[in-house]
């Protein structure tokens, strides 16, 4: 722009709802010393993309989702979200401005807690709405999400009271009602039966186009059709990361797995995946050593 006396870095990173340029991150063992959580990770988030992150447990998933939503610190390298370097802004004030749905937060609504007050605090970052804090329009927000995700009708009953699905959806209505640019998701959809994570990925694919997100998962069939970009994890460090059709494809996903993995993509925009198991020998079929194969 004119007049912008910004580096040209700086200026593409404002570009990004979210930037990490060689981040490690490692936690200290007192008896295994430094164990690395992520390491290396190169990942730039365009404003309006959609990215899926996969990859198996202890892949360091988690770990990503929290420093690109700045609620942890690298150990090692830059970060830049909406905009922002990471250490050099109020991070309370950037945290304001990413949603964030976490399945292990419902543990923590209080249970008689109503539904529509539970998303009406996301606008202050409480579970209840804070008196004088909360106008006309954001409540009409508020109901106007719950009735998007098929929640209207949970809006005044306890949040302890719901299903375990619309607990999930409520949580996601809460995460948007300040109408944040950046929204994160880990595991939205552990826990759910199939018509929950339905709802939950038609919940997902429905969101608003400009808004971008990350959502980490287990499962192939738990991808939005929207999707624009997937990231491969396996031991903290990138697989692959790219256009969806690119990184869900056979080749990445076993790569990232360590077995082979079939992909298929169907018709309305969903995958499926199937993959060999480890070890290879029929239930019962004693192996070479003469213990019993696993069942």
């Amino acid at each position: 722009m004119p007049g912008d006396r910004r580096a040209p870095g700086e200026r593409a990173a404002a570009e990004a709802a979210a930037e990490l340029r060689r981040v490690s991150v490692w936690e200290w063992d007192e008896r295994s010393g430094r164990l690395p959580l992520l390491s290396d990770v190169d990942l730039r988030v365009g404003r309006g993309e959609r990215w899926v992150v996969l990859g198996p447990n202890g892949a360091g998933k988690t770990t990503l989702l929290q420093v690109a939503g700045g609620r942890r610190h690298p150990s090692r390298g830059e970060v830049l979200l909406l905009g922002q370097r990471v250490g050099r802004v109020d991070l309370r004030e950037l945290r304001a401005r990413v949603g964030h749905v976490d399945g292990r937060a419902a543990a923590a609504v209080p249970p008689r807690r109503p539904c529509l007050d539970v998303v009406l605090g996301g606008v202050t970052g409480t579970w209840a709405p804070l008196p004088g804090r909360v106008n006309g329009a954001q409540r009409e927000r508020a109901l106007e999400l719950l009735a998007r995700f098929g929640c209207a009708h949970v809006a005044a009953r306890p949040f302890g009271a719901c299903s375990h699905g619309e607990r999930r959806r409520v949580l996601l209505a809460r995460a948007l009602v300040a109408d944040p640019p950046l929204l994160l998701l880990d595991e939205p959809a552990t826990g759910l039966d199939l018509p929950g994570r339905e709802a939950l990925v038609a919940a997902l694919d429905a969101l608003a186009p400009g808004l971008t997100w990350l959502c980490v998962t287990h499962h192939l069939e738990e991808v939005p059709p929207r999707t624009s970009h997937a990231l491969l994890l396996r031991e903290g460090r990138v697989v692959a990361a790219g256009e969806v059709d690119d990184v869900l494809a056979g080749g990445p996903l076993s790569a990232c797995f360590g077995v082979p993995v079939r992909v298929r993509r169907h018709g309305d925009g969903r995958w499926s995946a199937r993959a060999t198991p480890g070890w290879t020998h029929p239930v019962g079929v004693a192996r070479q050593d003469g213990a019993p194969s696993p069942p």
